[in-house]
């Protein structure tokens, strides 16, 4: 009788969820920098001066409060 023993390596290779976020993430991080330097999401640096028209404030005097009669 011979011993001959044979070992099977089987390598598992995963499913590619890793490599799957992977890419998601970097999809995501793309369209935020493209977001923040392309499309305004700094806010505009310069914007244009505005004429302002304040409308005048009325400021009524505080009302005063009566005891009450009795």
């Amino acid at each position: 009788m011979t011993d001959e023993h044979h070992d099977v390596i089987v390598e598992n290779e995963g499913s590619g969820v890793g490599a799957l976020l992977g890419i998601i993430l970097a999809i995501v991080i793309v369209m935020a920098i493209v977001w923040f330097f392309f499309l305004g999401g700094q806010g505009n640096p310069n914007p244009a001066p505005v004429e302002q028209q304040n409308p005048p404030v009325e400021i009524q005097p505080p009302v005063e409060i009566q005891p009450p009669a009795y």
